[in-house]
């Protein structure tokens, strides 16, 4: 992908906004029991220059949440014609990471309707602290996002909508999915690799212990989380 190509970079201010969502969100219900976060992406063609880089971040997730008693991840995406996976619920990084591997993007429309219509269904068998969704286009009817969001807003799920590149149309929809599910957006680009990895790991930690759990987590990481810890603990 070349550099004229290449989609902007988070500005300070959209990564400050973001942080303060994540701050916001209502904390997950104490529970001995592992955190659950449905990991959501498109692999759709226009995603498969920065496939493999998001392959390697995902481990990072897993890592964080260690100390936490650990994570369940389900990875999700769609692709193709209609078609769209779901995985067992895992908990190590490594077969996640091989799962992911082995998939191949193929060209196809947007299917972020059966994304959020899954993680209600995962919800109602089993509580799901939260969703994260990485993909750069929407082709489909704001209003049934809508819909949609609006009811995992009701059952407490939050959806983190990470937005590769600019694209208008999908930007003002994830926009409107994080409001109504009370999440957060956030975009990004190939240059903020490392702004990505830890706001995903964020992300996970809060799946799995909570505000105070990302208050810990944040001393050992960059300014970025750091900031966002700032918005939730006494000064």
């Amino acid at each position: 992908m070349s550099d004229d190509k290449l989609p902007r970079k988070s500005s300070r201010s959209e990564v400050d906004a973001f942080l303060r969502k994540v701050a916001a969100t209502p904390a997950p219900a104490a529970s001995s029991e592992r955190g659950r976060l449905i990991f959501a992406m498109d692999a759709t063609a226009s995603r498969e220059p920065t496939w493999d880089h998001a392959c390697q971040l995902q481990a990072q997730m897993f890592e964080a949440t260690t100390a936490l008693g650990g994570l369940a991840i389900q990875l999700c995406y769609y692709r193709g014609y209609r078609e769209f996976n779901a995985s067992d619920w895992l908990t190590n990084a490594t077969e996640l990471s091989r799962r992911m591997s082995a998939v191949r993007c193929l060209a196809g429309h947007t299917q972020i309707e059966q994304v959020l219509r899954h993680t209600l269904e995962e919800h109602r068998k089993k509580r799901v602290n939260a969703l994260i969704f990485v993909g750069d286009c929407m082709e489909e009817q704001v209003d049934r996002l809508g819909q949609c969001a609006g009811e995992l807003g009701i059952h407490r799920v939050p959806a983190f909508m990470f937005h590769e590149g600019g694209e208008p149309l999908a930007r003002s929809a994830f926009q409107q999915v994080a409001r109504l599910t009370n999440g957060a957006y956030c975009p990004f680009d190939a240059g903020s690799a490392d702004q990505l990895r830890d706001l995903l790991a964020a992300v996970a930690v809060y799946a799995a212990g909570g505000r105070r759990a990302l208050e810990h987590f944040s001393r050992e990481r960059g300014e970025t989380v750091k900031r966002l810890t700032r918005q939730i603990t006494p000064r």
